[in-house]
């Protein structure tokens, strides 16, 4: 663990509770509180908030090791969006449909959920990239030697 990496770990761990606010608090807010039976009451979410936080963190350092991982010789913006891709459909896009197979959701809801977090997931794998993109021109020099 690097200082890099530490500091990818905050910035991707802020954008994403910060976008995860946007999408489940500002977007779709209304639409969850139209289904009290399946989900917590806002005090009881609140109670439970620094759960929230340290899935937050775990999923932050998990995307950005894998990320660091498998950085190559190519440019950063085209893998940061392909990380991104290959994250949504491994977590997100599975994980939602089958909340829909065993929650009675709204389909127009769970369509929602998944293209806003797979935007949010696509925009934090160019923030990572970003971040790593001198690392990706190491990649290439080291091979060229």
């Amino acid at each position: 663990m690097n200082k890099k990496f530490l500091l990818a770990w905050l910035a991707v761990f802020v954008i994403w509770m910060l976008g995860s606010f946007v999408v489940h608090g500002l977007i779709l807010g209304d639409a969850y509180a139209q289904l009290p039976e399946l989900y917590r009451t806002e005090a009881e979410t609140e109670s439970l908030f620094p759960l929230m936080l340290l899935a937050h963190v775990i999923m932050a350092g998990a995307f950005v090791w894998i990320y660091s991982r498998g950085i190559e010789e190519r440019a950063w913006l085209p893998q940061g969006l392909r990380f991104g891709v290959a994250v949504a459909l491994l977590a997100l896009v599975p994980t939602y449909i089958m909340y829909y197979v065993v929650q009675p959701l709204p389909g127009t809801m769970v369509v929602q959920q998944i293209i806003f977090d797979a935007i949010l997931v696509l925009l934090l794998g160019v923030l990572v990239a970003y971040l790593y993109r001198e690392r990706a021109g190491e990649v290439a020099a080291a091979r060229a030697l």
